[in-house]
């Protein structure tokens, strides 16, 4: 099974594999991890047989669907510990980790659970907060985080991200922007109140005489 497994693909095999996949991150976003299997293997335009021969179980589909995902999460945390500054740093992963949440919403979901099995993403979770902890008290200890931080509170941002809802994905990450500015501003022991990225249109139906009100 593992030799069978590990070969190279066929063309029309790969290409189903990425059709699956693609099927698979536009279900989990808008309907979470607990999509079946049928309903992704439908949007996919394959068989159930050809999903399982791919990814015999969910935790496997999970896994792939997401790979990409777990390794830039790691490499925005990476880069932001490995910055002298800590503060600096951690605002780094603050704007980059809101960024590619708000670009993936079903990697959110995958990155918030605890689905059963999903390993290497439970691994990237822990890895990243495990991470984030060090950074925080280190940013802490120059004085530049608030010292009543906790590591839940990044739970919370993720959260609360995750709400950031629009049409468009150029939109969503312009928000996501601008939230993870007011996120900075709250964490900072002593807010400077930069100015913040600009605002996404996300009331539409809101008349512009109530604009900076």
């Amino acid at each position: 099974m593992t030799d069978r497994l590990s070969q190279p693909l066929r063309s029309d095999a790969l290409g189903n594999r990425e059709r699956i996949l693609d099927a698979a991150r536009a279900l989990f976003s808008v309907d979470g991890l607990n999509v079946p299997m049928r309903e992704i293997a439908r949007r996919a335009g394959v068989g159930p047989a050809t999903l399982y021969r791919r990814f015999p179980t969910k935790q496997m589909l999970v896994t792939a669907a997401f790979a990409d995902q777990l390794r830039a999460c790691r490499a925005i945390v990476d880069d932001g510990c490995a910055d002298p500054d800590p503060w600096r740093g951690l605002c780094l992963v603050i704007e980059k980790i809101c960024e590619l949440h708000a670009r993936d919403r079903g990697f959110t979901e995958a990155f918030l659970s605890t689905f059963p099995g999903a390993t290497d993403v439970a691994a990237g979770r822990e890895y990243t907060l495990k991470a984030v902890a060090e950074l925080a008290q280190r940013a802490k200890k120059a004085g530049h985080l608030r010292p009543d931080f906790v590591l839940d509170d990044l739970i919370l941002m993720l959260m609360a991200n995750k709400g950031i809802h629009s049409t468009s994905t150029a939109t969503q990450v312009m928000a996501s922007r601008r939230f993870a500015g007011f996120v900075i501003q709250a964490f900072a022991a002593c807010p400077q109140h930069a100015p913040l990225p600009p605002a996404a249109r996300l009331a539409s139906a809101v008349p512009d005489r109530y604009d900076g009100a």
